[in-house]
């Protein structure tokens, strides 16, 4: 099954310079506490942003670099969109985790969207796909603050 999970403002911006803008404690944990033990999936640069192999997850990295190799058992490396595929229909849950363009060939095929909207109007360069909110469901809406940054934890479900 597959599922996405993002960080994003009211603008639908989601990073700058291959980074998160925001660093929010709760989000981050949440983002551990649902991706625990199971794959994320994720382009090139994003898990080459990332500070090291995420413990006890499978990353699966999407290049078009057909050279491109990590020696790791916990990553496993696709060279097209439509390999991803093969988890749609996975009883294991799979959670689409970026880049921006991942996420925007991905959506079509996503079941949730775990949601974290920043209440917030940062420029970016990297940006989540506009989806149509009548296509879905809220399952969860929880508001919260962290110093002066407002953001809500948001899960669709598509209907």
């Amino acid at each position: 099954m597959l599922h996405i999970i993002a960080a994003l403002n009211e603008d639908y911006v989601l990073g700058r310079d291959n980074k998160l803008i925001w660093h929010i404690p709760e989000d981050l944990k949440r983002f551990k506490d649902i991706t625990y033990g199971k794959s994320i999936i994720m382009g090139r640069k994003t898990f080459e942003s990332l500070p090291c192999i995420l413990p006890k997850r499978k990353h699966i990295v999407i290049t078009r670099d057909t050279n491109y190799n990590i020696l790791d058992e916990r990553v496993e490396i696709l060279h097209h969109i439509e390999d991803v595929l093969k988890y749609k229909n996975s009883p294991i849950e799979s959670f689409v985790s970026g880049g921006g363009e991942i996420y925007k060939q991905l959506l079509p095929y996503c079941n949730k969207l775990y949601l974290t909207k920043i209440h917030s109007h940062e420029k970016g360069d990297t940006y989540f796909p506009k989806f149509d909110k009548n296509n879905y469901h809220v399952i969860e809406f929880k508001k919260h603050c962290y110093g002066n940054i407002k953001y809500s934890f948001i899960t669709y479900e598509k209907n």
